[in-house]
């Protein structure tokens, strides 16, 4: 894997440094599967596999060494009760990672290769910077906005910003919208949303990839309006906000983070592409 080259500005050396963090969880996601896979339930139900677990410890190395002193709050270290504190009032921690190491299990388990790895940096309260990596798909999503203003890519299995191409949202049209909705998790409000609008095509994708499809202008819109956890969508709320587009609650109110209080849950929400 190539260096992050000193001569990028410093939110990009940091974007692709993230990048090869996720892309090193890849590898070994993709030697595991590959060796075969043993599936264990968490309390909730959930599956769990090595897969799962040995890229969170990887990840959590390589984030600690690149953003020393960040929390990292991760899938599987909350479902066992180890994850980091945020503190709170005047002591809460500003910034945050927010990591899945395996979005979209049963894609992985099953013979989709629709399965993400997810890192999402929250700054003050807003996704900031985020990671989506689909390693079997063979497609990397990155996002970052600073105070001048956003940029997203999509790449191959790359590190190497000089391989990565810009992206953006497309404006969403008023009528005749691309939708993309969970293929493995539909629920009455997502399919409730669809119905009010002018939908001229619909794509089911699994994990979060559908807001890479977003950020590139291949969808208008991702409503979920099921149950989900911050770490299912920091990253690729970083990334369709970096591409100008926008994630927000189902009622258009922003969407909050670092939620202790309510064990990390997000009730619901619509990402979209840009303003007409």
């Amino acid at each position: 894997m190539s260096p992050v080259p000193s001569r990028l500005p410093p939110h990009v050396q940091l974007l692709a440094a993230l990048a090869g963090a996720a892309l090193k969880a890849g590898e070994v996601i993709l030697r595991i599967r590959a060796e075969g896979l043993t599936v264990a339930r968490k309390a909730d139900e959930s599956p769990v596999t090595a897969a799962d677990l040995a890229a969170e410890e990887l990840l959590r190395g390589e984030l600690a060494r690149i953003l020393p002193g960040i929390p990292v709050i991760a899938e599987e270290a909350v479902a066992q009760g180890k994850g980091e504190a945020l503190g709170t009032g005047e002591a809460a921690a500003d910034s945050f990672l927010l990591v899945d190491p395996l979005d979209g299990t049963r894609e992985f388990i099953g013979a989709s290769g629709e399965f993400t790895v997810n890192i999402g940096l929250v700054e003050a309260g807003v996704p900031t910077f985020g990671i989506v990596l689909a390693p079997a798909v063979g497609r990397l999503y990155a996002g970052v906005t600073t105070p001048a203003g956003g940029a997203a890519y999509a790449a191959g299995l790359v590190a190497d910003t000089d391989l990565w191409t810009p992206i953006r949202c497309r404006p969403v049209p008023a009528r005749g919208l691309v939708a993309v909705a969970s293929r493995s998790h539909p629920d009455p409000g997502t399919e409730a949303v669809l119905a009010g609008l002018d939908i001229a095509e619909r794509i089911s994708c699994g994990s979060a990839l559908k807001f890479g499809l977003v950020a590139e202008g291949r969808a208008d819109i991702y409503p979920r309006l099921g149950t989900v956890c911050e770490w299912d969508v920091a990253a690729g709320h970083a990334l369709v906000r970096a591409a100008g587009g926008s994630v927000r609650r189902p009622d258009g109110s922003a969407l909050p983070y670092g939620r202790t209080d309510a064990s990390y849950r997000v009730t619901g929400f619509v990402a979209r592409g840009a303003d007409a």
